[in-house]
């Protein structure tokens, strides 16, 4: 059996179904919890813990890359991004990377002209 998603082989009791597809159970993730860059809670959230983490802060290595990449390279598309990060991690995971660190106000997305682009906050 495939995955109606990413067409990835999947065993019959490891499938799973959601609005009529056959989902692998990473599909069926991302499906149930989308992203939400613009979310007024998780922003609150992520400040209310930075203020009461202190120097107990933590990011991932790959927000840490996400990050340092911006700042070296100035405001960048997702994909010229997920190239100067060598193409190693799907655009789906720097998105929820990007989620995170919108929510703690660190980067933030722009528009110019037609084109959308990731920046430091």
């Amino acid at each position: 059996m495939r995955c109606d998603d990413c067409n990835a082989t999947i065993e019959t009791d490891e499938m799973r179904e959601h609005l009529g597809r056959q989902l692998c159970e990473d599909c069926y993730m991302v499906t149930l919890s989308p992203m939400k860059t613009c979310d007024p809670w998780a922003v609150h959230s992520a400040k209310t813990y930075e203020k009461h983490a202190g120097e107990e802060r933590f990011l991932t290595p790959l927000q840490q890359a996400i990050l340092k990449a911006l700042k070296d390279e100035g405001p960048l598309e997702p994909t010229a991004l997920q190239d100067k990060l060598d193409g190693d991690h799907p655009l789906e995971d720097l998105e929820r990377a990007f989620s995170a660190l919108r929510h703690m106000e660190k980067v933030r997305g722009e528009k110019r002209g037609q084109r959308i682009l990731w920046r430091l906050w």
